[in-house]
């Protein structure tokens, strides 16, 4: 009987060991992998999207096999430069922001986009004191009033949907900047600003992209008694996930692909509400050539 126990106790001790250096092993293997990091641009409220971001990593994580690391930024330039200096590795950018990121890393590839993202638009709203209505037409929106006794805010500076189309389409319109159209123009920095800025009155007028319009009506954030929209923009393509060039090299021969995988199956629909985006499909450089021409044609990229 003693024989027979000590022989169990040697086992144990020997499959205990063994577990432990296969865990010790494990965890010294995944030390040897750099961090893979991501950003987003920082299109919404930065606490919520640090919430938002974290639950990304964890799924990203598992499915890489590597820790993956999101770390925020404070504008849509820093997005960009952190791309370029590679202090991260994948983003999610707006439209413009990619395109500029894709310009200063040669080679670097958008490799998904939301479903909604093929077809994105942006609303112009306006604050109900103003008189405006909605209109189809966007001339037809501001006709019989002066737009030069109206005040006007963009989103960031850099952003697609906040500035880049709406802006476009103002001057089409009106045949002027901005700047000439109304008596005083702002950026207030992200969507969720721009509605509470409109809301406010801080602002009369403004550009919002259609998706976190939609999330803060949704979440109460949004007083249709005091804001609403009165012109919506024709489709252009939007948001899209951009990856460097050289992570085949530091993460895996296939890393590339492994990760535009990862993105396309991912069906979680409360990762999915990060964004949100009901789904992701395949981008390419090609499909954001629409928001480059536009960007030159109004001077925001040589």
């Amino acid at each position: 009987m003693k024989k027979q126990l000590t022989i169990i106790a040697t086992t144990l001790s020997l499959l205990t060991g063994g577990l432990l250096a296969s865990t010790v092993q494990a965890e010294a293997k995944a030390a040897e992998k750099p961090t893979f990091v991501f950003t987003a641009i920082p299109d919404a409220d930065e606490s919520r999207l640090q919430q938002r971001f974290n639950k990304v990593a964890v799924y990203l994580s598992k499915k890489l096999d590597v820790n993956v690391k999101y770390i925020p930024v404070k504008s849509y330039a820093a997005a960009v430069t952190a791309f370029r200096n590679d202090q991260v590795q994948l983003a999610w950018f707006g439209g413009l922001s990619g395109v500029r990121a894709r310009a200063l890393v040669s080679g670097s590839e958008a490799i998904a986009q939301g479903f909604e993202d093929q077809s994105f638009k942006s609303y112009i709203i306006a604050h109900h004191s103003t008189g405006l209505k909605l209109n189809t037409d966007l001339s037809d929106a501001f006709k019989a009033f002066n737009t030069k006794d109206m005040t006007f805010t963009f989103g960031s500076k850099g952003s697609t949907s906040g500035r880049l189309m709406p802006e476009f389409y103002l001057r089409e319109e009106f045949k002027a900047a901005p700047d000439d159209i109304f008596s005083r123009i702002g950026f207030s920095g992200d969507h969720s600003r721009t509605i509470a800025q409109v809301q406010s009155g801080a602002y009369q007028v403004g550009a919002v992209n259609f998706k976190v319009w939609e999330k803060e009506l949704a979440a109460g954030n949004v007083d249709t008694n005091k804001v609403s929209i009165i012109w919506t923009t024709p489709t252009y393509p939007d948001y899209q996930w951009t990856i460097r060039n050289d992570v085949n090299q530091r993460f895996g021969a296939d890393f590339k692909n492994l990760v535009t995988k990862t993105l396309l199956e991912m069906k979680d629909p409360d990762l999915l509400a990060s964004f949100p985006r009901q789904s992701f499909i395949p981008a390419s450089n090609a499909d954001y050539a629409p928001i480059e021409n536009t960007a030159r044609a109004i001077g925001l990229i040589d």
